[in-house]
């Protein structure tokens, strides 16, 4: 075999795991640019040391004891990136204020394309969906990273204790032990706050919530957006470290700072195992309507329970192949809209 078609089925054979790496990655490095920045290296460091591979392991084997390397060595900076309600309090509206943090604070939001492959069976595509939900990366950010890696490994991706000891050079006690002390970690979190359950696919009652809060966040009706938030509801809006609790304040900030949303267009989104749109409002100096944010919702119980506006739309809106404007329907022209 000529050393091109070598290469080019190597090329092949590392692409074919870029998807599931970068869902690896990801939940690691809780970035969506950081967790693409890995996967990219470790394709490219096996690429270099392909001659050195024994085959001992699979290559998915290989190819994940590179990755896991190259996430561990990016996390000894030591940055665990989180959701605002991990670093502060809540803030009355009275004294909400916009102070933006850096972006290498935040958890950041991923296409679901980028992060899940297609798989088969139902239940495994469950988990992975799971395993990217916000509030599961964002306790996922509160482990040490050696801990994070044992969790995903055995818990999200199935691996035996023996693969993953060898994966990390350890011993099978030290990986049950890090997946004990992981596990009890994430138990103390999950009584944190109201969980969003959402099913895969969405059932008729969900997709009928989500019709309607189109409706109301569209038509600017904070009577009908009361009606379908959870009265504990929790508003984000990374990169600033201001959220909000409770359908009052939300809605108050809304029709406040939050007034030149008015009017805005929704495009349906899937992101983070979850529903999310991307959220456009008008723009009066180019007519049409300019990204504003990649909203994600959490849903529990027929009511949304968190309503997340990831806001920095340069680095969102092309990751999720979204347009950076969007016309004005000719309907709305007539009118005058």
């Amino acid at each position: 075999m000529g050393n091109g078609t070598a290469t080019a089925d190597l090329d092949v054979a590392l692409e074919k795991h870029r998807t599931e790496l970068t869902g690896y990655c990801y939940r690691m490095l809780g970035s969506s640019f950081e967790a693409e920045d890995a996967v990219q290296d470790t394709l490219v460091r096996a690429w270099r040391s392909y001659e050195k591979f024994e085959g001992r392991s699979s290559l998915r084997s290989w190819l994940y004891r590179i990755a896991t390397n190259v996430c561990l060595d990016m996390l000894t900076a030591g940055n665990k990136r989180a959701r605002p309600m991990d670093l502060t309090e809540s803030t009355p509206l009275a004294r909400a204020a916009l102070s933006p943090r850096p972006d290498n604070t935040w958890l950041e939001p991923m296409p679901d394309a980028r992060v899940l492959p297609t798989v088969e069976d139902p239940a495994e595509a469950a988990v992975a969906k799971e395993s990217v939900r916000l509030a599961f990366m964002a306790a996922l950010q509160q482990l040490p990273p050696k801990q994070r890696a044992v969790l995903i490994l055995r818990e999200v991706l199935a691996w035996k204790a023996s693969e993953v000891a060898e994966l990390l050079g350890t011993s099978v006690a030290s990986v049950n032990s890090a997946l004990q002390r992981a596990r009890a970690t994430l138990a103390e979190r999950a009584d944190a706050g109201p969980e969003g359950a959402v099913s895969d696919p969405l059932d008729e009652e969900q997709q009928k919530l989500l019709e309607r809060y189109v409706q109301a966040f569209e038509g600017y009706d904070m009577t009908a957006l009361t009606a379908l938030l959870h009265e504990d509801a929790i508003m984000t809006m990374p990169p600033f470290d201001l959220w909000l609790r409770g359908t009052a304040d939300i809605t108050g900030f809304m029709t406040t700072i939050g007034a030149s949303c008015a009017d805005s267009r929704l495009l349906p989104v899937q992101a983070n195992g979850l529903p999310g749109f991307a959220h456009y409002k008008p723009d009066p100096e180019n007519g049409g309507f300019s990204p504003w944010a990649v909203q994600i919702l959490e849903i529990s119980d027929g009511r949304i329970t968190g309503f997340h506006c990831f806001l920095d739309t340069q680095r969102w809106f092309p990751l999720f192949d979204l347009p950076l404007h969007l016309e004005a329907e000719a309907d709305e022209i007539e009118k005058g809209v």
